[in-house]
């Protein structure tokens, strides 16, 4: 996994690589769960897993992602792996089939990434791929499915997936009950624990130390989880907490009245521009604008007026000022509400139904009138208060050690703007970049222009404008810009870790997009504590309680790194909350209803998070602190060696293939050619605009590798090692000086199918009949030499050399097949469990028949009872008994079943062990050392 390793454009952490190499380490693997605690970098270990199945050309890779993490998969993937991917959405698979690609999903050119929602309805068409890997990130979202019916999405994607490997992400497996746990694992292996039956009648609700030791055994083999005290005791994470400041303003009169009118007018339900289709999505979203600023609201008035006036209801058009306006829809079709998506992308336009023209016009000149309040406003109270913090604010940060820069959210286009330009001509000229989905504006396309100029050959440049524009952005911002203003899906997929100060200049309803927002800059990375700035409306009490909401009940503001995790893993999707602030606004018409809808919707959400459950989730998912800390400070020292040796042999190779190419004399991995400087080390490259020198496809690493495997077989020569040309240090070889003797080279690999192994097998003896070690060998390869032409050697020299070769392939061939029946023991065990579990359950529920009819026949032996009480009990005891004895010849036979399933499954697992060694040879030397 070193090639992948060593081309990541990212600081690697040892329990990152720990966990994706538990994740690859059994070719028979079904799957496993990566359920490290937020903030650890899941996705870094996966998109590490990824990047082996990739470099192996094992490429139908399916990523599974909520709606709004999916642009943000595909930055990580290209700019830290140089991986492609592929979003598949609904327009996207549209377009495809329309360009005469009939299956989407089953593109092998780059990694497929898809929402739960989308994925759901295309489960037919993922059932029909064999899918090499399968990735679900935030997979607490299938943890009720072995409740669920079987329309439910999470038991379409468990069937339509059931054979292919899998990768669960999640750092709240288990929030309420062990079940959660046996659905999440089940969508991995249907096989691992059995019925819901077997697994209730052996664990339940057991949170006794034997039980809970059981189960965490059970997991173990398929659950790995870090936690972040573990990583701090290694020294390795430095974690910072968040710090609220709140700021009140009360909004000018004509401000207020504006508000006031456009609430009256929303809450109406007989409106004829929102309509009814989609009205709950349409009204929300027009809320989202109203919270946002007057002058994003003039602009989708004059919109509303225009198409009133042709008879048209509100399109997605009408609210173009909401750039995340695809990102939305998908999670409220996520949470049920494809409804309101429907009506709201329907591109049919339909005329209103014939109305009475006097209610038209009303409605018209109603919002005329509340469009020219809109339009007479000159500024705007928020946004002074804003103007005159941030001085103040920035100047803390960097008394802090942090950086003079902050990252503004806004929901609105038109706010956004409006900003720019208030924050230009109040003390910040030249000073603020914008960030949204579109970024046409003169500025940006400068930026973008000068980023591509700047950035031409040195492998940062995806070909997607998108993607190119906001790299270009946000470099502007980390070099140049002291202040970036970012809508929601600008923001989408970027880091900001440089920035630690944060503005909501309005706030979304939704708990899980704030934690987004946050989560830009409060992550792993960040220097200092995150300041975020929120802005109280002391006119507006649904507003002041929404931010009470999100503050004391999500943590969301304030406190440790990754505090509100445990709340937001809570809820199976933040829509659910918006939606009930949504009815809450709609209908409250004063102060102390809104105060009562909102005190009921607290109690409401009275999550069950009690320290007790957090620690038996750690007790079972992880391991004993001293044993991890000790395995990763271990692996830090590992992955640094492999990681040198690999990038220390691809410059070696460099040297060797490329004789014109100059080599810095202070760095081994550093050379000039074709007019360019390239480096092993990705930050160097970054920073100085360098070639990144890495083993990825299509790189000039990769072409040198391919033409000297390319190669034909060496003729015999003899090389001469020159010991003093070498920088360094090597014992072994030295104790070589003087000698002379024979070497050989030769591939080997061994194959199976559930893996393939590739070795160079050195073997050499000295003239003297000494053997001389492989490894040894290999040191001497790294000692300068000439080379010279030399006879073949003689048939004995020849006859000893080939003995070596086939002894060491015959002992590596004896390793790798000890390993593949240690995978086989797993399995066979795995499966006898599966077998256990189905003989508890059905032997629980012939116990319960049994108790319950001698119950009945106790019961009926009562003195004194009627006559017909006691035949019905009677009876009732004869039915029980009968039916336990129907389940033990029932037992019987599915035991009978069972055993002829394992069977077929081990002889499945066997076919894939076979192991079929193929040699090639490589060169034969005459060698000596001086």
């Amino acid at each position: 996994m070193t090639q992948s390793l060593s081309s990541a454009r990212v600081d690697l952490n040892p329990h990152q690589v720990d966990a994706a190499l538990f994740a690859l380490r059994s070719p028979l693997s079904r799957g496993v769960i990566l359920a490290d605690e937020v903030g650890l970098g899941k996705t870094i270990e996966a998109a590490l897993v990824i990047a082996q199945r990739w470099w192996e050309r094992r490429r139908k890779i399916l990523l599974i992602v909520p709606a709004s993490l999916r642009k943000q998969w595909a930055q990580e993937l290209f700019e830290k792996f140089a991986l492609p991917s592929t979003i598949l959405d609904g327009a996207t698979v549209k377009e495809r089939k329309k360009a005469g690609e009939d299956r989407p999903f089953a593109s092998e050119a780059a990694i497929i990434i898809t929402s739960y929602e989308f994925g759901g309805r295309q489960s037919e068409e993922l059932a029909k791929i064999p899918w090499d890997l399968v990735v679900f990130d935030e997979a607490h979202k299938l943890r009720n499915v072995y409740k669920a019916d079987a329309k439910a999405r999470a038991v379409k994607l468990r069937e339509s997936l059931k054979a292919a490997p899998k990768l669960l992400l999640t750092a709240t497996p288990l929030q309420n009950n062990l079940m959660e746990l046996y659905g999440l694992v089940s969508i991995l292996d249907e096989h691992y624990f059995g019925s819901p039956e077997a697994f209730r009648a052996e664990f339940g609700n057991r949170t006794d130390t034997a039980g809970l030791g059981v189960l965490g055994a059970r997991l173990r083999p398929i659950s790995v989880r870090t936690l972040r005290r573990q990583v701090q005791r290694d020294g390795l994470i430095k974690y910072t907490d968040r710090r609220l400041k709140t700021y009140d303003f009360t909004p000018r009169k004509i401000e207020q009245e504006l508000y006031e009118a456009m609430n009256r007018y929303l809450q109406r339900d007989d409106t004829l521009a929102i309509g009814q289709n989609g009205r709950h999505l349409v009204t929300l979203m027009l809320r989202r604008i109203l919270g946002s600023s007057s002058f994003a609201v003039a602009q989708t008035l004059s919109k509303i007026i225009a198409r009133l006036e042709r008879r048209e209801a509100i399109d997605a058009d009408t609210l173009d000022d909401l750039d995340d306006q695809a990102t939305t829809n998908d999670e409220w079709a996520e949470a049920d509400g494809e409804a309101d998506v429907d009506a709201l992308e329907d591109t049919h336009v339909d005329n209103l139904p014939e109305q009475d023209g006097a209610k038209l016009s009303a409605e018209i000149a109603e919002l005329r009138g509340i469009l020219a309040m809109a339009s007479s406003l000159e500024g705007n109270a928020k946004a002074d208060v804003l103007v005159g913090a941030l001085p103040q604010v920035l100047d803390e940060i960097v008394a802090r050690n942090g950086q003079r820069k902050v990252v503004i959210f806004t929901e609105s286009v038109r706010t956004q703007a409006f900003l720019r330009d208030t924050l230009e001509a109040n003390g910040f000229a030249g000073q603020v970049a914008i960030l949204n989905g579109a970024n046409a504006d003169t500025q940006s396309k400068a930026i973008y222009r000068d980023w591509i100029a700047t950035n031409a050959g040195v492998g940062r440049i995806s070909g997607s404008k998108t993607a190119d524009m906001k790299a270009a952005l946000v470099d502007a911002f980390r070099n140049e810009k002291t202040i970036l203003i970012a809508t929601e899906s600008g923001a989408e997929g970027i880091n900001l870790q440089f920035c630690s100060l944060l503005v909501n200049y309005d706030l979304p309803w939704n708990p899980q997009r704030i934690e987004q927002r946050i989560g830009r800059c409060h992550r792993y990375g960040q220097k200092i504590d995150v300041t975020v700035i929120n802005f109280i409306n002391l006119e507006n009490r649904a507003e002041a309680r929404v931010f009470q909401l999100l503050e004391q009940k999500f943590n969301l503001f304030s406190g440790v790194f990754g505090a509100s995790d445990e709340v937001l893993g809570a809820i199976e999707s933040g829509v659910d909350v918006e939606r009930r602030i949504l009815e809450i606004v709609q209908q409250c018409r004063n102060a102390p209803d809104i105060d009562a809808a909102f005190d009921q919707l607290q109690l409401e959400l009275q999550f069950d998070i009690d320290q007790a459950k957090k620690d038996a989730r750690d007790r079972l998912l992880a391991e004993v602190d001293d044993k991890v800390v000790d395995r990763l400070k271990s692996a830090r020292d590992g992955v640094k060696k492999r990681l040198e040796g690999f990038k220390a042999h691809l410059a070696i190779l460099a040297k060797g293939a490329l004789p014109e190419a100059r080599f810095h004399a202070d760095h081994p991995g550093r050379f000039d050619y074709d007019g360019k400087t390239w480096t092993t080390e990705w930050p160097e490259a970054d920073e100085r605009g360098w070639q990144f020198f890495r083993l990825i496809e299509g790189s000039l690493a990769a072409d040198l590798v391919a033409a000297t495997k390319a190669a034909p077989p060496l003729a015999v020569q003899e090389l001469t090692f020159a010991l003093d040309q070498y920088d360094g240090n090597l014992s072994d070889v030295a104790g070589l000086r003087g000698q002379s003797g024979w070497m050989q080279a030769a591939g080997l690999r061994l194959a199976s199918n559930a893996q393939t192994e590739d070795h160079v097998i050195l073997t050499g003896q000295s003239d003297g009949g000494q053997i001389v070690h492989g490894e040894t060998l290999a040191r001497l390869m790294l000692v300068p030499a000439t080379a010279g032409a030399t006879d073949p050697p003689d048939e004995g020299a020849l006859a000893a050399l080939n003995a070596m070769t086939v002894a060491e392939g015959d002992r590596l061939g004896a390793e790798a097949q000890t390993r593949l029946g240690r995978y086989l023991d797993e399995e066979s065990q795995k499966l006898d469990l599966w077998r256990e579990d189905a003989r508890l359950s059905f032997e629980s529920e012939i116990a319960r028949l049994k108790k319950e009819a001698k119950q009945k026949t106790s019961a009926s032996r009562t003195p004194g009872m009627a006559l017909d009480t006691k035949v019905a009990l009677q009876r009732e005891a004869a039915s029980l008994t009968r039916e336990a004895d129907a389940m033990n010849r029932a037992y019987y036979e599915r035991m009978s079943e069972l055993d002829s399933e394992v069977n077929r499954i081990l002889d499945e697992v066997v076919a894939k062990l076979g192991l079929e060694p193929t040699h090639a040879p490589l060169f034969v030397a005459r060698w000596r050392v001086v």
